[in-house]
Formats: structure tokens, sequence, C-alpha cells
């Protein structure tokens, strides 16, 4: 089976949609498929060319034996709708090219959808060169983008609305990563074939038992009895990680709790200089960091904070984040309301939940976490126990290797 996987994220960046593909990829080869991947040159979060990669209209390297076709991409640090269009288009284009001239046939062509506007590249491609198309949602756009208010162009709005629609009708199979996402789309495309393509860990790269002591608190000045909690990821708008900010606040006096954002994004200077108005010394940021120091980081953490906005959108979200803690038996304070609360809280007894947006209750939530240590060691231990059996990335693969060859 040749399989082409067309998405504007790859390593060596980091995040959610990098790790998740070319993990699906590696299986993918094991399998004996030949597989593809064409991407953009690499720039996230950081919106800046990676080191290595400046000058380039295309670059082809092999990542983990997956043969890699990038292409160039608009990039500007600006916030201006304008300049994230030219971002989104100036792929579309480009992976068009690069497609039609460095691809073969292809018995399958995977798109990941945001940003939605690959489907136009996608979908031709997939006629040029024979595929079924699959069409990954990882998240619901234009809609998230328009309840964020990150997008008020009524016209850009619409036309993105009817894009989504043609990219759906038009897909072999759609996938995406939550229930909830599943059940949106299911609604208003009764007739497609919609499925769970589940986030997920490898549990043998998290294996704890494999792991060395990590060194990184002593390296970065905090003390043994520190009680480290951690937002890794992304710093962006959906998040609102200014309640970590005001918690933070509220919890100066304790001089024992501290709280590290890592990583970058368009909400990061924002924070910072909510930071430093504040005097808060006990709110740190680091950079965003490759796969295995983010392991070593969260070896020495004691918890991660996993907020998003309180939008009705969101209760159908799982942040990927998860994931990785819990394979290192970390508990969560998660402030996801809906179908995270309910696999992670209710089901896997993984940690602690506070209402979204709520400063009070997360303030709560971090005082009990701190005088409760015996009962969150249990709740790593279900968190481990839980991802192993329901999110293991071999038995994700597994699934929807088989659910692929029922579409061909």
């Amino acid at each position: 089976m040749k399989i082409t996987i067309l998405t504007q994220y790859f390593p060596p960046e980091v995040g959610a949609p990098q790790n998740r593909l070319s993990e699906l990829a590696v299986r993918f080869k094991k399998k004996g498929a030949d597989i593809s991947v064409i991407t953009a040159i690499p720039n996230y979060p950081q919106m800046e060319i990676h080191k290595g990669y400046k000058g380039k209209f295309y670059f082809f390297e092999i990542i983990n034996d997956i043969p890699v076709h990038r292409c160039w991409i608009f990039v500007s640090k600006s916030k201006s709708i304008t300049k994230r269009l030219l971002n989104y288009f100036s792929f579309v284009f480009t992976s068009l090219i690069i497609g039609l001239f460095k691809i073969k046939k292809s018995d399958v062509l995977f798109v990941e959808s945001p940003p939605l506007f690959l489907g136009i590249s996608a979908y031709l491609l997939s006629r040029l060169k024979g595929a079924k198309l699959i069409f990954n949602v990882s998240d619901l756009w234009p809609e998230s983008a328009e309840k964020l208010g990150l997008v008020r162009n009524r016209f850009l709005i619409k036309l993105s609305k009817h894009l989504e629609e043609f990219c759906y009708k038009k897909a072999s199979l759609i996938t995406g990563q939550t229930q909830g996402i599943c059940e949106n789309i299911r609604k208003r495309f009764p007739d497609k074939d919609i499925y769970w393509l589940k986030n997920g860990v490898d549990i043998n790269y998290y294996n704890v038992k494999k792991q060395l002591d990590s060194n990184w608190r002593n390296d970065n000045g905090f003390l043994p009895d520190d009680i480290i909690l951690i937002y890794a990821g992304i710093l962006g708008y959906a998040q609102g990680l200014e309640i970590i900010i005001k918690t933070a606040k509220k919890l100066v006096e304790n001089k024992k709790i501290k709280f590290v954002f890592l990583g970058s994004g368009p909400e990061k200077s924002k924070l910072i200089n909510l930071k430093l108005e504040n005097n808060l010394e006990n709110v740190y940021f680091f950079e965003a960091v490759p796969k295995q120091k983010m392991l070593e980081i969260l070896s020495s953490i004691n918890g991660s904070i996993i907020p998003l906005k309180k939008l009705e959108l969101f209760k159908g979200a799982i942040p990927s984040k998860i994931f990785e803690n819990l394979a290192l038996k970390k508990p969560i304070i998660l402030g996801v309301d809906g179908e995270a609360k309910d696999l992670f809280i209710n089901k896997g007894k993984c940690g602690l939940f506070f209402e979204p947006e709520n400063v009070d209750d997360l303030v709560k939530q971090i005082n009990y976490f701190v005088k409760n240590p015996g009962l969150l060691q249990k709740f790593g231990e279900n968190g481990f126990e839980y991802v192993s059996k329901e999110f293991n990335r071999d038995i994700i693969a597994n699934e929807f290797w088989q659910k692929i060859n029922t579409i061909l």
C-alpha cells in the first residue's frame, strides 16, 4: 500500500500533530506500507524557519526511514489575518507543486486539518494520483476560529464553511481526534464514513522504568521539595493561559509552589508581561524542547495543568499533552469539561478537575494537590494503566490500518 501524508506540521517541529503523524507513519512503514510525507519547511511554533532549512524552496530528507518532501512556506510573526492566510495558502500552492512532481501514484492520501485550506491541494492531488482521500480533523475549523474570535470576516467564514463541506463530501473517510469532533461531523454529514482516530502515546518510549534520573530540576534552580506544576505546549488563544498567571498570584505566599510554562505561541509575550506586571517570582518560562528533553522535564515535575477556555466547542476536546504526562505517571489538573473530563477524571481517575476559567476553583484544586501527595501518586499510577490500555499508539495504528483496508 502506498500512502502519502500531507501536513503543514511535521518533526523536527514539536507538537501534537507532529508527534501523532510521525509515529503513525513509522508504524505503517513497519507493516510494509510505502509512506511519503509532504510537509512545510519547519517553522512552527516560533514562526521562524529552523536552522539548516533557510533559503530552501524544496528540501528532501529521510526521518526514521520515512521520505519527507519539504516545501517553501511564507512565515511571519504577524497576527494579522492577511499574513496568516498567506502562510496557509503559500503551502497549499507549494505542496501541490511538489506533490505533482515528487509523488507518483498513491493508494491513499491522508491530509491533516487544520489548516482547512490544505484540503484544496489534498483533493487535487488525490484525484491526480488516483488516491483515496482520508481527511483528518484535529480541530473543527472554521468553527473554532470563529468562536475564539480569531476570524471575524463573515465572507471568509462563509467561504471556509463551503470549503469544509466540500472536503468532507469528497473524502472517502473522515477521521477525527476526539469523539466530540466525530459526532459533530456525523450530525452534519450522516452519510459519510467517520472514524475516531484516537490520539495516544508510545508506552514503550515513556516507560518510566527505563528513564534515568533527571537533573533538570536542579539545573534550573528548583529545590527538591518544590511543587512544580507545568503547562507544556502551544501558548495559544484556546488555552486561556492567563488563568495560570492569576492563580500564581493568589498562591504567591506559598514559596514551594512553582508554575512553569514550556513552549512558544502567540500568547507568550502577553503572559510574560502579566508575570512582570504582577512581579510573580513563582512563574517561569522555558522554550519548547525536543521530545527526549521533554521526557526529562516531565520526569522532574509534580503535575501538569491542562486548561482550555470555557466554550461549548471544547467539550469535545482532548488535549494531547494529557497522554505524555500519564505515561510518565504524572497526575493532571484538568480544566477541560466534557469528553476529556469523562475519560481521564471520571473513568481513568487520573487527576483533579477544575471548572474552565475559574481561578478560585484552580486554586482550590492546587491546594488539595499539595496536601495529598499519596492520592496524587495513585492518580499517576491510574493514568499510566489507563493510557496503556485505552490510548496505546501500537493498538491505535493496528486498528486504523484495518480501517484503511476497508476503503481500498
